[in-house]
């Protein structure tokens, strides 16, 4: 029976050998997909991260509401500040006209009076609660609210600008509290003559709230996330799983050549042949995975791009990455088996390895689909094995803590093998 294995995996071997077109799409192509993706990808990551959010400010306040926010601005990275046009200064109309071109993807407007207008409100408010006469104050001309405009590019995605104008609204009403707060004390400070008891503008001093923004590891250690974690792991999968083409194609050449009715007069099982073409493929699948990694670590970088991080576990990643392998040539098996024809494996190989892929999170991420479509993304085997390598390339996670899509994926395999047993036994009974 070894002697019969070594047999059709010398075999297969050569007829693969001998396939330089089907090796060049094996091999190059996706190499190819993950340099171009990641390149992508990673320069609309940049686009927003290293350059800034393009805002362009006018300030026609000219005092301190105006002038913090500007300060703020300028010294934020993740914005782009401008407050000139073409060379000239920003206005509210040449700010309007180049938004809407996409010039920029924000403007801001700052009124006039928006400052003197605070300080008015508190001193009447303070005058109100301290029960003062205010009856020479000229109430018409205090504006109950500041109305600070904020231009937005309609080209632009929803939730993008969503939490851009969250963050601005927060960033201005903390400058205005911080007005607020100053001029309240500064009211307070007139009145009350005794200035222990005058309240201590200590708003700038103190921030009683502070954030920390880490990325929760397995480890401990940071992985920061970024085009090429997310794209090398996706489509190296998707590269493994599109060995089902040639799987099936060599399975329908076989039919159609008339060898495999030959192979079946060997007193042999079907599962011994066809464990020759999985030992082949199984081994083409983890040579593509080595030249996806060698892409992500070696010449993504050399393009200026990070270099892609394996995480804590080796061994986790070629227990996943076999598993991964087994399932795709089991897949690629059962397709050939199940087709009658070689366009029907071409057809139903290409379409359902696009579809599984999609569903599976390569071309969209599971997190932004509807419900639905994320409870039926958890059934796709490409998803299972996606899910195990964020955990490893991303979480800093262990072989322990992959050993369940490993487990899915073999099961997947055992099943498919299943299948195309069942269905050669019905063909050959026939």
């Amino acid at each position: 029976m070894f002697s019969k294995l070594i047999a059709i995996i010398k075999k297969e071997t050569l007829l693969l050998v001998r396939d330089r077109v089907g090796l060049t799409i094996l091999f190059i192509m996706p190499m190819l997909l993950i340099l171009v993706m990641t390149l992508i990808q990673d320069a609309a990551f940049k686009t927003l991260n290293e350059k800034g959010v393009p805002i362009v400010f006018v300030n026609e306040d000219k005092d301190s509401l105006g002038i913090l926010i500007e300060q703020g601005l300028r010294n934020n990275e993740l914005c782009s500040f401008n407050d000139s046009i073409n060379g000239k200064p920003a206005t509210a109309e040449l700010v309007q006209q180049a938004v809407a071109d996409g010039e920029f993807l924000v403007g801001i407007i700052i009124p006039k009076g928006a400052t003197k207008a605070i300080r008015e409100n508190v001193s009447q408010l303070v005058n109100e609660t301290l029960q003062i006469d205010t009856a020479d104050i000229a109430k018409n001309n205090i504006p109950d609210s500041i109305v600070i405009t904020i231009l937005i590019d309609p080209a632009t995605k929803k939730s993008f600008l969503s939490a851009i104008t969250s963050n601005l609204h927060e960033f201005i009403s903390e400058i205005k509290n911080r007005i607020m707060f100053q001029t309240f004390s500064e009211q307070i400070a007139e009145v009350v003559p005794d200035k222990s008891n005058t309240p201590k503008n200590v708003y700038q001093k103190t921030q009683l709230i502070k954030y920390k923004e880490i990325y929760a590891s397995k480890s401990g250690e940071t992985i920061m996330p970024n085009a090429v974690q997310h794209n090398v792991p996706a489509w190296a999968i998707f590269a493994m799983f599109f060995i089902a083409i040639p799987i099936s194609g060599s399975i329908m050449k076989e039919k159609n050549e008339g060898s495999v009715f030959r192979l079946n007069t060997m007193p042999s099982s079907y599962l011994l042949l066809m464990n020759g073409k999985i030992t082949v493929y199984v081994i083409v699948c983890m040579i593509q995975f080595l030249l996806m990694l060698s892409v992500g670590l070696y010449f993504l970088p050399m393009l200026g791009l990070p270099a892609l991080v394996l995480g804590n576990s080796f061994f986790g990643i070629f227990l996943l990455t076999m598993a991964t392998a087994f399932a795709a040539t089991g897949y690629g098996v059962m397709v050939g088996t199940l087709a009658a024809t070689e366009h029907q494996a071409a057809i139903m190989g290409s379409l359902s390895i696009l579809l599984l892929s999609a569903l599976g999170g390569i071309w969209v991420p599971p997190y932004i689909m509807p419900e639905v479509m994320r409870n039926i993304s958890a059934f796709s085997p490409l998803n299972w094995s996606l899910e195990g390598f964020y955990k490893l390339f991303l979480r800093g996670a262990y072989s322990i803590d992959i050993i369940a899509d490993v487990i899915k994926l073999m099961l997947f395999f055992l099943a498919t093998m299943m299948v195309s047993s069942l269905v050669n036994h019905k063909k050959r009974n026939i």
